[in-house]
């Protein structure tokens, strides 16, 4: 309930900070291209990403039903878990409804206010995912390598206020990103050749000063990738030190399969973030549309991949699935 409220309470917090500065200089909307040079082509790109927005609010809402409801999966890792699920269907649903009006239903306006607390959200969870696989991967590095105290040093208590630093510092960091553009001027058409209302693509709008704009975006998330990458890596390094100790292949196995799904959601979360961001702050002749697309799918296609790796490879949720779908298919 804490992780609710703190995320209501921001969203009123900013939307009052926006509109308590925006009476200064009334600013006009902002106009949505969708997919630039694909524009009769729109409504087909729409069906493949309306799937993907399906699939992750059935899987992520699936997932944090089946853990709240089973007091057995109340463990750290599926704790985790529903955080994620919880961060992933704000995520998903802070893009795929207005990308998904403007290619079908060719609903390209969007108010200024609207954009950039669009804007906030989308690179808020982008942060907090990150973080709650940084507690994810200290999560298998307990139960590795102090499995009998796993219980201990993780416990509910540890777990909420890991939650909630996650939380709190996406917001922090991300919150003066809409406020700072706030003494930006938009003197030119404000046409976002995009689907959705991403930072650099509005800084990208203003004839003004935006050294400090840029300068922030780049240091924000050079210092969360960089931090969250370092992280992860050493807790498998000190994971695999571990393992390589363990003596018999089968019980190596065992352990490293205990990090598949992990490894799997890192994977799907960092490589294609990290080739969006370098196609749009240096790839320069990488065609426009292909950059759109990278960055459109990159805030899909985690949150709809997720629920399906876990739901594969955990056998607990795997199960917990089936008899759910079991009890319904026999009513």
């Amino acid at each position: 309930m804490t992780l609710v409220s703190l995320h209501s309470s921001s969203s009123v917090l900013l939307f009052m900070a926006l509109s308590n500065s925006s009476w200064r200089q009334p600013q006009p909307p902002f106009f949505l291209v969708g997919v630039p040079g694909l524009e009769e082509s729109q409504h087909w790109i729409a069906l493949p990403l309306g799937i993907l927005y399906l699939f992750a609010l059935v899987g992520n809402v699936t997932i944090i039903f089946i853990i709240w409801t089973d007091s057995s999966l109340h463990q750290p890792m599926y704790l985790f878990l529903a955080m994620l699920a919880a961060i992933d269907l704000v995520l998903a649903s802070s893009t795929a409804p207005k990308a998904l009006t403007v290619l079908l239903a060719h609903a390209h306006e969007i108010g200024y206010i609207v954009c950039l607390t669009q804007m906030f959200f989308i690179h808020a969870f982008s942060s907090m995912e990150s973080g709650i696989l940084v507690a994810m991967a200290l999560d298998r590095y307990v139960a590795i390598c102090h499995p009998l105290r796993h219980s201990t040093i993780l416990h509910p208590g540890i777990i909420g206020r890991i939650g909630l630093v996650v939380l709190v510092r996406g917001l922090v960091l991300l919150f003066p990103f809409p406020i700072l553009l706030q003494n930006v001027v938009f003197c030119r058409a404000t046409v976002i050749s995009h689907a959705y209302c991403e930072h650099m693509a509005v800084v990208k709008l203003a004839c003004s000063e935006t050294t400090v704009n840029r300068a922030y975006g780049l240091s924000v998330a050079l210092l969360v990738v960089g931090l969250d990458v370092l992280a992860i890596g050493i807790s498998y390094a000190l994971i695999l030190q571990a393992v390589l100790k363990v003596p018999g292949g089968e019980a190596r196995l065992k352990a490293f399969s205990t990090c598949g799904s992990h490894v799997c959601v890192i994977l799907i979360f960092y490589v294609p973030g990290m080739f969006s961001f370098l196609t749009h702050r240096f790839g320069h002749h990488v065609p426009h549309h292909v950059h759109v697309l990278l960055a459109t799918l990159y805030l899909l296609v985690p949150p709809a991949l997720n629920p399906l790796v876990y739901g594969v490879k955990t056998r607990q949720i795997r199960q917990r699935v089936l008899r759910v779908f079991y009890t319904k298919a026999s009513i």
